[in-house]
């Protein structure tokens, strides 16, 4: 294998678009449920509030900065298929459920 194509690779490995991360992220215990949608919005539900916070998010490599309606801004990562959005830590709910 070439030095650039193994630099592709890891490239491909570290690096995720919009699609990768569209659908649902839940927290452990469920309280937060985090919908991430094709269209660059996201509906975050806390408990029986549906829609707590929506917004626009940005996806540029495995990083998300997303603006609230009301302007606030926050971050999150996507490490080992798993979401870190500030102090919350979400997983992608099952698709087939």
């Amino acid at each position: 294998m070439h030095s650039h194509e193994a630099t592709d690779i890891d490239h491909q490995r570290t690096t995720m678009d919009k699609a990768d991360v569209v659908g649902m992220w839940v927290t452990g215990d469920g309280h937060i449920r985090q919908e991430l949608r094709a269209d660059g919005r996201y509906h975050e539900a806390r408990g029986s509030r549906r829609s707590a916070y929506t917004g626009r998010y940005t996806v540029t490599g495995n990083h998300l900065d997303y603006v609230d309606d009301l302007g606030f801004t926050a971050t999150g990562d996507i490490r080992d298929g798993v979401l870190y959005h500030e102090h919350l830590v979400l997983y992608r709910e099952d698709r087939a459920s």
